[in-house]
């Protein structure tokens, strides 16, 4: 079989011998080496570090809004550190708080949240992307936020600066995830550490699914490092970065002692431009719960599927019919237009243990076949009025990837007033994207509204995607129908959430209950600036 487009575009560059290979029949790129400029004796190996939770990140102050609403004030602060991704190298980063991944925020389903999000990330020659700036833009994904606080691309807090974001949370119980979103730079931003879990409670999950230290979230990411420990970045002419070391909250290939019951697992893909294919070492079926936007309709047995950027998958997984001191690995299978190395196919390590399970727990051993239904899944095409197409190309000429043939370069120069779709408020809409791409994927995120996968290529989805979704997973030549209800007025974006992609410049805008040429209410840049930041302490 030849080599594939992408192995064109990847030779040369850092560590180019190792991205010259055979094309697999997933149509990625495979390679015997790394891509890493690390010694033998400092490249991690698979499965020899322990599970890190992720950190929790605690409220500055807990109160009731003016109509008594209950409401939680977070801060976070974008900065600088160093950390020991590698066992003896240290790596700069850049981290809310100076964690990676950042620290989670948990809340309950109408409970308020004020998140404050410093800049502190000033200039001083080591954060990896000098030459680009340091303008932040925080988006929380999948929530329906006012325009304001959406994460608009070009509504940058500078360093100096912060900006405080309001979320309603009313969407109901549901793995959200914070990333930055600046123009231009999101890709480096989120590679480099800006990208954090946002959980919502509620009593249908809490009933059905497994809580506490039996509900684990994980975030997956992949890197690429120098020699001395710091993070190469080599995105490959904005077609994507592909690193050779797969980390599981900030370790890579981590080992997790688990008892011998049911546990949630809640699976976020947050590299920038790998797509996974994960599945159980003991070929046994995990049972997927929920989708991007909360829980499923029917809970489905899947033994693998496909997670592109930005998707998040809930699944149950059974350790009780494995015995004490059974290891249980979860490796990845790839997909096409990946760039795949020696150890990328492998995620993590589940290792049984004999320690007593509370069988009085009804979650221990419970896989609960019906779950709960939603607004948008109960949505039918013919509630549908209007059906959208929206192709997704890429010239043979300039190499840029576009929407309709626009990009983000078409709203700005139109002083963000341009749409490629302008849908009534309330109004329900089908919307068929379609990837002409030539042969390359793209994960397609809509920002503002769940939606309903209606159909892949004619035939039923997935059934892991049979549930509330904001990102969907396009294969080359593929086309997919989703539909959804556009709730809130204002300016909203839609983007391939393969980062460098979006970065140049795969996104673009949609208007709601915007007529043209109508000046927004609540526009994106202006309803709610960023203030200078007086405050001298770091966090």
């Amino acid at each position: 079989m030849p080599v594939s487009r992408r192995a064109v575009l990847t030779a040369g560059g850092v560590g180019a011998l190792a991205y010259v290979g055979l094309t697999s029949p997933l149509g990625n790129v495979l390679s015997t080496k790394s891509i890493s400029d690390l010694s033998d004796r400092d490249f991690p190996r698979p499965f020899r570090r322990g599970f890190r939770p992720l950190p929790r990140l605690e409220p500055v102050y807990r109160g009731v809004d003016d109509d008594g609403a209950p409401v939680e004030h977070y801060r976070v602060t974008a900065k600088p550190a160093t950390i020991n991704i590698l066992d003896r190298l240290p790596t700069p980063v850049i981290g809310y708080n100076g964690l990676v991944p950042g620290p989670t925020i948990s809340v309950e389903n109408g409970t308020r949240v004020v998140l404050r999000v410093r800049n502190r990330l000033f200039g001083d020659g080591h954060l990896g992307h000098e030459e680009h700036g340091y303008a932040l833009s925080t988006h929380l994904h999948g929530h329906a936020s006012l325009p304001q606080y959406d994460g608009y691309a070009n509504d940058i807090t500078m360093p100096g600066y912060y900006k405080d974001y309001f979320y309603e949370n009313v969407q109901g119980g549901r793995t959200f995830w914070f990333h930055d979103h600046a123009s231009h730079i999101t890709s480096q931003n989120v590679y480099r550490g800006l990208a954090a879990q946002f959980h919502v409670h509620d009593d249908a999950q809490r009933a059905l699914l497994p809580q506490g230290r039996f509900d684990v979230a994980l975030t997956l990411g992949d890197l690429m490092f120098n020699r001395d420990g710091s993070l190469a970045f080599d995105d490959k002419e904005h077609s994507g970065l592909w690193g050779d070391v797969v980390l599981v909250n900030g370790v890579p290939w981590p080992v997790m002692d688990v008892q011998r019951r049911v546990y949630r697992f809640r699976l976020l893909n947050a590299s920038i431009s790998r797509s996974y294919r994960p599945y159980l070492g003991s070929g046994e079926p995990v049972h997927m719960v929920a989708t991007d936007n909360g829980l499923m309709p029917q809970s489905r047995a899947v033994t693998s599927w496909r997670q592109g950027v930005g998707e998040r998958y809930e699944f149950l997984v059974d350790f009780s019919k494995y015995p004490p001191g059974r290891v249980v690995r979860l490796f990845n299978a790839s997909l096409e237009n990946n760039v795949d190395f020696d150890n990328t196919r492998n995620i993590m390590a589940f290792r049984v243990t004999d320690e007593p399970v509370d069988t009085s727990d009804p979650t221990w051993n419970t896989i609960p076949q019906t779950l709960a239904n939603s607004s948008v899944m109960s949505l039918t095409e013919s509630m549908s009025t209007r059906t959208r197409v929206i192709e997704l190309k890429k010239s043979d000429t300039t190499n840029i990837f576009s929407l309709n043939e626009t990009t983000w370069d078409d709203v700005v120069a139109s002083g963000h007033t341009f749409a490629i779709a302008d849908p009534e408020l309330g109004a329900v809409e089908t919307w068929e994207f379609r990837n002409t791409s030539g042969g390359w994927s793209h994960p397609m995120h809509v920002h503002l509204i769940d939606f309903k996968v209606l159909s892949r290529n004619g035939a039923a989805p997935f059934d892991f995607e049979l549930g509330p979704k904001d990102t969907v997973y396009l294969g080359a030549n593929e086309v997919v129908r989703v539909i959804g209800r556009f709730q809130r007025q204002g300016r909203y974006m839609m983007h391939c959430h393969n980062l460098p992609h979006e970065d140049f410049a795969m996104m673009t805008a949609f208007n709601v209950g915007l007529q043209d040429g109508q000046p927004a209410e609540l526009d994106p840049i202006r309803a709610a600036p960023p203030q200078l930041d007086d405050d001298p302490s770091d966090i």
